[in-house]
């Protein structure tokens, strides 16, 4: 079998372009299958993932299709795993000790429909010399898309005028001069938490509204900024002048919980929040007591903690948060193109060159072939 078209994640979360490998390279998956003269056995965590996506993966594969449209279960994922030589999963399976060490030895490709990879458990993964893949440009553009829209939505209070015409405050405060006045782009200053793919992208499409400027914060300088002319600023610096934040970085050990209550004390009152990166950047406690005093003006949130938000959790019930279901790469086309890119072969190469990606590019991520 080979193992191709995927990108590698190493322990330090740096990425390695696409690459291809080469027989010698999963030496240990050829002599599985030699010596049980079948098809490696992968489980697919969920049963609403697209079907030429499945049948891609069916022509190579001994495939486990779970049968529910909802996150596998914990005692699901530990039984089922077990034998398997891959796993399809998604960002809501924790894949950790327990489950790696119900699977067994003889599983060597984990794949994730992911732009992230938080849910693994990188450091035994490393350990057992297990190959992961992942897709993580495929929803630049959308997710892009969907954060200039939140963005709008939040700062011109778009959620909360949509309310005012469901509850009837429409017809008491029309026309009044004040009456749902918000914020705007023209002359704001923009600052971005992690100038990756998405922030630079998210960048672009804010420059027509006639910004400000754009600072970003990070680990460092990145030379790309000056595609948007972007200052380099400490996160305190970027709190203190910005009047959107925008957090677009990864959830890891160093931004979890970055967002707390001294760094919503020292935004600006006029400042808006918004996130599409993971919840777990924010304190979300932090977040309902700044909203709720005024500490800022308002948050857009596309993801939260826990996902699926409690319907009566507190941000449901605060007008000046915008909340709305983790929809930031939901096309029908990038659910498509996510899918084919994760298996991966000839046609999906192509499928990415139409569509206006280099398809060395990636996000292809793994396919298993005799």
């Amino acid at each position: 079998m080979l193992l191709r078209y995927f990108h590698k994640i190493s322990i330090t979360r740096k990425v390695v372009d696409c690459w291809i490998l080469k027989p010698t390279h999963v030496r240990h998956l050829t002599t599985i299958n030699s010596q049980r003269m079948n098809k490696p056995k992968v489980l697919v965590t969920r049963g609403d993932i697209p079907k030429a996506a499945i049948s891609i993966l069916e022509e190579k594969c001994e495939v486990e299709l779970m049968p529910d449209h909802s996150p596998i279960s914990r005692i699901d994922l530990l039984n089922k795993i077990s034998g398997k030589d891959g796993v399809f999963c998604l960002l809501t399976d924790k894949i950790d000790y327990e489950v790696l060490e119900k699977a067994g030895p003889q599983l060597k490709v984990i794949g994730t429909m992911s732009v992230g990879y938080d849910h693994l458990d990188m450091t035994e993964i490393k350990k057992r010399n297990i190959s992961v893949g992942y897709t993580p440009n495929v929803l630049t553009a959308s997710t892009a898309e969907l954060t200039v829209a939140l963005t709008l939505a939040t700062t011109r209070r778009l959620f909360e005028a949509h309310d005012e015409i469901i509850n009837g405050g429409w017809a008491k405060c029309a026309w009044g001069p004040l009456w749902m006045c918000g914020g705007g782009l023209v002359g704001a200053k923009v600052g971005i938490v992690g100038l990756g793919s998405i922030g630079l992208a998210v960048a672009k499409r804010l420059l027509p509204f006639e910004i400000a400027k754009i600072m970003y914060c990070g680990r460092h300088e990145k030379p790309e900024a000056a595609q948007v002319s972007g200052e380099y600023v400490t996160f305190d610096r970027l709190l203190s002048e910005s009047d959107v934040v925008i957090i677009t970085c990864p959830l890891n050990d160093t931004t979890r919980n970055m967002f707390g209550p001294a760094q919503f004390a020292s935004m600006k009152p006029n400042a808006v929040l918004i996130n599409t990166s993971r919840g777990g950047v924010v304190d979300q406690s932090a977040l309902v007591h700044a909203l709720k005093t005024k500490q800022i003006t308002a948050a857009g949130l596309d993801v939260m903690t826990p996902e699926p938000l409690p319907v009566d959790h507190e941000l449901t019930q605060l007008k000046n948060c915008g909340s709305q279901s983790f929809v930031v790469d939901p096309t029908h086309w990038k659910r498509d193109a996510t899918n084919e890119n994760y298996y991966g072969n000839d046609d999906c190469a192509k499928h990415c060159q139409c569509i206006g990606r280099k398809a060395h590019a990636g996000p292809v991520m793994l396919i298993l072939e005799e």
